[in-house]
């Protein structure tokens, strides 16, 4: 949808709105926009770890608490965001009005704590940017056709400004954060790291599909499939950051574009089990409808018709996961069930690879030569992940990173 009016849709992340200091920093930074002539609607996270003492508060009440109370909990982080946002707009005299996702018609199914959109209304919006207000939308949350409020999952409030982007016809979406942009790995294991001035949709979304924690990587695949230009940028300062676009004949010679680290794995071993057809497809079966994603999966070459069957997920779904598995593997006669959450994933990733020969080799060696021992390993068609031990996940980040010459690239 296009607009007469240029519109531009801001995200600030936790981090950016910490305290009320932040919090004004923003507001001044919103209104020089406005004086520029845009419009603006401007997406919040909740203040700094306001979600994470929430979690902690629930679960201190109970050690299973229900996901729609969770979603009526963790919302209220956003809300008081917002809304101490369009109170420092107003002190300094611009006219600005906050709203929860389910105001501005932000429709989700009823998955609670990980919903998904499935339309976005924004007439509100609409009639609010024409009466010249900045309108404040309370990220990471929906409404669902219940009206129960439902939450988007870890990172939601880029999928709300990359879902308004589209639905309002936004000229850019720019996403604010603690780092100027997003860079070869997390300058924080490897000081190195360089800064990418462009990246494209799929090299980013592999990379937070990876582990990267820069945006979300559902917020990457909405912008890619609707072509929503993405901005990432400090908001602590006036550097320039990194865009996330469509791929060009500049980034094709670059081999590898970044690598991530993963802590967030757990590895679930099924010993002795039956090989034969429709048992794994049983025991997925029974762990997809959970709605628990699986990410890696070796399975042993069977000589004796029994089998171990090996798979990553995410730690935070050991528990549930476990349970699920035990029963199956009793149901298939299976052996004993093993968990392990001492476990890291690093990968690689660039749309370079697909082109290239050799790359693995050359990953494979880097962390040969530090005597790294890889457990397990996956690919793409522009990422390749290992599993290794978490104590030496930084370590692998960096002879990577090192072996490749990320930090001497020309990006």
């Amino acid at each position: 949808m296009q607009r007469d009016k240029e519109l531009i849709i801001q995200k600030y992340g936790g981090s950016s709105v910490a305290n009320l200091e932040r919090i004004r920093k923003v507001a001044e930074r919103v209104i020089s926009y406005k004086k520029k002539g845009f419009d603006l609607v401007v997406v919040v996270s909740a203040l700094g770890d306001t979600t994470d003492k929430f979690i902690e508060l629930a679960y201190k009440i109970t050690s299973k608490p229900k996901e729609r109370e969770m979603d009526m909990l963790i919302s209220t982080g956003e809300q008081a965001s917002c809304a101490l946002l369009a109170m420092a707009i107003h002190n300094l005299d611009y006219e600005a009005i906050s709203f929860t996702g389910g105001q501005v018609g932000i429709i989700t199914d009823s998955t609670h704590t990980k919903a998904r959109i499935l339309k976005v209304d924004a007439d509100r919006i609409r009639e609010e940017l024409k009466r010249g207000k900045i309108a404040i939308v309370a990220g990471f949350q929906g409404i669902s056709r219940k009206k129960d409020i439902t939450t988007l999952g870890r990172g939601g409030s880029d999928l709300t400004a990359v879902a308004l982007s589209y639905t309002l016809g936004a000229k850019l979406c720019e996403i604010y954060t603690d780092v100027e942009g997003v860079y070869t790995t997390d300058p924080r294991i490897e000081p190195k790291a360089r800064k990418l001035k462009i990246i494209t949709y799929d090299e980013m979304l592999e990379m937070a599909s990876l582990g990267a924690q820069v945006m979300q990587a559902r917020s990457i695949e909405l912008a890619k499939k609707f072509n929503v230009p993405i901005y990432v940028r400090s908001s602590f300062s006036e550097e320039e950051g990194t865009m996330i676009t469509n791929q060009t004949k500049k980034l094709e010679e670059v081999v590898v574009t970044g690598i991530t680290l993963n802590k967030d794995e757990a590895k679930v071993t099924i010993r002795d089990v039956p090989d034969k057809p429709g048992i794994a497809a049983k025991i997925f079966g029974k762990v997809s409808k959970e709605g628990i994603n699986v990410d890696m999966i070796v399975q042993n070459v069977s000589k004796t018709k029994m089998t171990d069957l090996s798979f990553t997920i995410k730690k935070s779904d050991l528990s549930k996961t476990i349970k699920i598995v035990k029963d199956t593997a009793g149901e298939i006669k299976a052996g004993e069930v093993i968990s392990d959450e001492d476990v890291a994933r690093v990968s690689i990733v660039g749309v370079g690879m697909r082109s290239h020969p050799g790359i693995a080799a050359k990953m494979f060696k880097a962390l040969a030569e530090k005597r790294i021992n890889i457990e397990m390993i996956s690919t793409s068609e522009i990422s390749i992940s290992c599993v290794i031990r978490k104590k030496l996940g930084e370590e692998a980040v960096r002879v990577i990173h090192a072996k490749f010459g990320l930090a001497k690239a020309r990006i």
